[in-house]
């Protein structure tokens, strides 16, 4: 089958081969990919950003979203038959690829009323936003949330995703993702370019951070006492290693790596938290309610061939897109 990988960690170009066949576990389905989607993931495991949590051996099949049909379930399967329409995110990667095998816990049937596009885009966002705001921001409506870089694949869903919950939502964004953030609901527009969020919002419940850096540490000027941040792009911290049990070793590399970001959590009396999404197929069958509601819709910058996945990887680099970049395999 044909596969996009990655030979070495850094900025190399990704590089189409033949590989076998994937064979299917028995609580594993295979899925005949018609659709993956671009994540900063991607980037970050490319670049070995991310290999105290994920290290992969070489060559690696890049990509982590996908939306397919199965064609083949492993004999404890119970879930899933062959023909089914899915989407999910692979915990191994591999969905630059003409099939994968996934645990079927990881996967749902895919939204009756969106494409094979449209499901692609959906699962590490959506499930990185429901899992920021539900379960480490436990927010509720009326409350008031920050959601950086609201145009981006994250953001977009994450907008849509807090307002369904009731919550005021504030986001950041260039002049030109404006008029699309207001459409998904955004009720406080920050121009990144010209505005500093941290001096124009007060007294915020939450943030949800997706840009790491100068930008975390600001966001904790502007959030009330007992308030919290999430990020999903800053650094783990001890606690994020004591929750997720990696070991002495990497707890205390997390708490030296963590530092400022600590001292920022004492002088504002703000709790910071440090989140690495899991795969759940239970909490996008709840995501799928949302979709087919029509409360929530994918937001697609760009559909690639598969044959153009590295032209994919390279304007996700750019920063500039609005929405989801999408690899179409079938």
């Amino acid at each position: 089958m044909r596969v996009m990988v990655m030979d070495k960690y850094g900025k190399f170009p990704l590089r189409s081969t033949e590989i076998p066949f994937p064979a299917a576990g028995e609580h594993d389905v295979l899925v005949e990919i018609h659709a993956a989607s671009v994540n900063p993931l991607d980037l970050l495991v490319r670049d070995g950003k991310i290999n105290v949590l994920l290290k992969y051996d070489m060559p690696h099949v890049l990509g982590y979203d996908l939306a397919g049909v199965v064609i083949q379930a492993g004999r404890r399967v119970t879930k899933f038959k062959v023909g089914d329409e899915v989407y999910g995110r692979s915990s191994k990667g591999g969905t630059f690829a003409e099939y994968v095998s996934v645990n079927e816990d990881d996967i749902a049937l895919k939204p009756r009323n969106l494409t094979f596009e449209e499901a692609a885009s959906i699962p590490l966002v959506g499930l990185t936003s429901y899992q920021v705001l539900h379960e480490k921001l436990k927010l509720k409506a009326g409350q008031k949330v920050l959601i950086q870089a609201g145009s981006g694949g994250v953001g977009t869903f994450a907008i849509q995703l807090a307002k369904a919950m009731g919550l005021y939502v504030a986001t950041t964004t260039s002049e030109a993702g404006a008029k699309l953030v207001e459409s998904l609901g955004a009720d406080r527009i920050i121009n990144y370019k010209t505005e500093q969020f941290d001096t124009l919002l007060q007294d915020y419940d939450a943030v949800f951070d997706t840009k790491g850096g100068e930008t975390l540490e600001k966001a904790f000027k502007m959030v009330k006492k007992q308030g919290q941040i999430v990020s999903v792009v800053g650094p783990p911290n001890a606690r994020f290693g004591e929750e997720e049990r990696v070991g002495f070793v990497k707890t205390n590399l997390f708490r030296l790596v963590a530092r400022k970001i600590t001292k920022l959590e004492n002088k504002y009396e703000v709790k910071y938290s440090f989140l690495f999404m899991k795969p759940s197929g239970k909490q996008l069958e709840m995501l799928t309610k949302w979709i087919e509601n029509d409360k929530i819709k994918p937001v697609i910058d760009r559909i690639y061939p598969f044959e153009d996945t590295q032209k994919a990887i390279e304007h996700s680099e750019s920063g500039r897109a609005k929405g989801k970049i999408i690899v179409k395999i079938k």
